[in-house]
């Protein structure tokens, strides 16, 4: 009974950890992406403020 939990865990392990590294790198790339988005926000309403424009309606 022990060899058959063992090959279960083996079998079960690339697919698990191929899950776990796709989950990290989508992860990293969604948090990326929104402090980049945060970023370009912030840097626009300096931008707007210093040429005295109205914000834009959201």
């Amino acid at each position: 009974m022990d060899s058959f939990w063992a090959n279960a865990l083996y079998s079960l392990a690339p697919t698990v950890l191929v899950g776990v590294i796709f989950w990290i790198i989508m992860r990293a790339i969604i948090r990326a992406d929104r402090t980049e988005r945060n970023a370009y926000a912030r840097i626009e309403a300096d931008e707007r403020a210093r040429l005295g424009l109205d914000t834009p309606a959201d």
